[in-house]
């Protein structure tokens, strides 16, 4: 689940249903375990790149930490503890593991194969066995989640290697894996905007998109092709103070932008393609930092503070039209949006007081802020690790800390020193699922990562130099 597999004749799996070739095997158990449409298909796909739906495959090559994947769809046992071997091994109950920590298959950024784009050359052979086996109810094709906006960003390219950008006095810098999971090159200067706060997308075709915006001018540069090199600048629209992206259930992505006069927003008139002039998004908080989440069932929502107001919008339908802003809070300093694995959101946001939080307690309503400490005025980032807890990280002038559920979909432990202070966070996870955390201050950029469920790395340099100072 999290490396290449290396197929082996393991522990003697459970009587599995009759098949006629592996691949019908993993449809079969898929279907019953829930996947439908798009996603029993995907799953498939996942299943054959990770094992060749052989329920005795084993791997435990390249595992950090040392660890064992196992059965049709490779299930870790460190990250999955809660499978065990009797489970892991039995064709059907793996099924089950993997429909549950794929959110019936809307978010597989669990699985390496999928990560890298490895179960793609699998599709058709999935598609076969899904039509050998009778059913074409529909069903939801899995989930394109927007990274955290901000002046650093990261995601990863179609092979699976994670990009970095950062933006300093002097425009955007870049840097890279060199390997999947792997070391990072040197930095890269690409000019741009100066002081910017940068959003970064993938379009349907798997090309990154980069946005970056300052108080005069707005501009973006796109890979030539999934994983490839990069255009050069070009012109985006006016200045303004912060910017989200999004791809909407159709690929189509979407960019919303804050100004002194609330947030527009425009997107992709059909995938891969040109741009809808800039529209209203209906008043919004002015001078905001916003990020935006997906919904369970693919509509996006858009998140906006300032140090006044918390609003929310969202759209009525998977790639309709906006909701009008809501009344989501008071005022703060910074906020951060991300998913449970059952697919309701968590929204946090800092002010004065430390960190407060909110969650949904259904597709359609919310709970109250509850306090939870942290640092005051902190920037925030946070991401899933890959059993599926959100993990949240904070970070002030003084000090950076880290907040983690105690176990899938459940409440948070108490904040944890994470570091020193510094001025942005962001956190990203690796093609394996392991989550990485970028920080920058004057001095430069530092990164760790995660080495198990609690240890991390030291901080370090991405390589030999620093980076861009990000005041």
């Amino acid at each position: 689940m999290f490396a290449s597999v290396l197929l082996a004749a393991g522990i003697l799996a459970g009587a599995s249903p009759a098949s006629a070739a592996p691949s019908d095997l993993c449809a079969q158990v898929g279907y019953t375990a829930g996947f439908r449409g798009d996603a029993l298909v995907t799953a498939v796909a996942v299943a054959l790149a990770e094992s060749s739906c052989n329920p005795t495959a084993t791997n435990v090559q390249n595992n950090t930490p040392p660890s064992t994947d196992r059965g049709l769809w490779q299930i870790n046992s460190y990250w999955h503890r809660e499978v065990d071997d009797n489970c892991a091994f039995d064709p059907q109950c793996n099924a089950n593991a993997a429909y549950a920590i794929s959110s019936g298959g809307t978010d597989w950024g669990a699985w390496s194969t999928y990560n890298q784009g490895a179960h793609l050359r699998h599709l058709g052979e999935a598609r076969d066995a899904v039509d050998r086996l009778g059913h074409h109810e529909p069903g939801p094709a899995p989930l394109v989640f927007p990274s955290e906006s901000g002046r650093v960003v990261s995601a990863r390219s179609a092979d699976g290697r994670l990009e970095i950008f950062a933006a300093g006095a002097d425009g955007i810098h870049h840097a890279w894996q060199v390997g999947v999971n792997g070391n990072w090159s040197e930095w890269e200067s690409l000019g741009g905007p100066a002081g910017a706060e940068l959003a970064i997308g993938p379009n349907a075709d798997g090309r990154l998109e980069l946005f970056a915006i300052n108080g005069s001018v707005f501009q973006h540069r796109y890979q030539t092709a999934p994983s490839a090199g990069w255009s050069g600048w070009e012109d985006f629209g006016g200045g303004g103070k912060d910017i989200a992206v999004g791809a909407n259930g159709d690929g189509r992505m979407e960019v919303f932008a804050s100004g002194p006069k609330g947030l527009f927003h425009r997107y992709q008139t059909a995938a891969n393609s040109g741009w809808s002039p800039w529209e209203s998004a209906g008043g919004g908080p002015a001078d905001s930092r916003i990020e935006m989440e997906k919904s369970s069932d693919g509509r996006l929502e858009v998140f906006a503070i300032n140090g006044d107001v918390f609003q929310h919008q969202f759209q009525t339908a998977v790639n309709g039209g906006w909701s009008a802003w809501e009344e989501f809070g008071g005022g703060g300093a910074d906020l951060t949006v991300d998913h449970n694995q059952d697919g309701r959101l968590e929204v946090f946001a800092s002010g004065p007081k430390g960190v407060f939080h909110k969650y949904q307690t259904n597709p359609t309503s919310w709970s109250g802020w509850e306090a939870t400490g942290g640092p005051a005025d902190a920037q925030l980032t946070s991401e899933r690790s890959p059993d599926g807890r959100v993990e949240v990280f904070a970070i002030n002038g003084s000090v950076a800390q880290h907040l983690w559920q105690t176990g899938v979909n459940a409440p948070y432990g108490q904040w944890e020193t994470f570091g020193g202070g510094g001025s942005e966070v962001v956190a990203a996870t690796n093609a394996d699922g392991r989550i990485e955390v970028f920080g920058t201050s004057r001095d430069g950029v530092h990164h760790r990562w995660q080495t198990g469920f609690s240890s991390w790395s030291e901080w370090a340099w991405l390589n030999t130099t620093s980076g861009p100072p990000v005041g």
